[in-house]
């Protein structure tokens, strides 16, 4: 339970910042992954970093989809 209240304690000063934030999506994935992570087996801290690289991930491919980019193929499957 202490991981959960960390966690969730560093969202709220982070978003309590007045600057903007740099890394679209950690803290959102970060919280999810926390939590998963802590009901998954006590992992709260290696789900919280999971859950920011995925949500960092997805922020990417967002902002890549509203500039109007269409993600790179995987290596080894270009169109011909």
């Amino acid at each position: 339970m202490k991981a959960v209240t960390a966690m969730f304690a560093v969202a709220m000063l982070a978003l309590a910042s007045t600057s903007p934030a740099d890394a679209k999506g950690c803290l959102k994935g970060a919280v999810v992954g926390g939590v998963a992570g802590h009901y998954a087996g006590h992992h709260g801290v290696l789900g919280a970093a999971a859950g920011c690289l995925y949500g960092r991930h997805r922020a990417k491919e967002q902002e890549r989809q509203q500039q109007g980019q269409a993600p790179a193929p995987p290596a080894g499957q270009e169109k011909l």
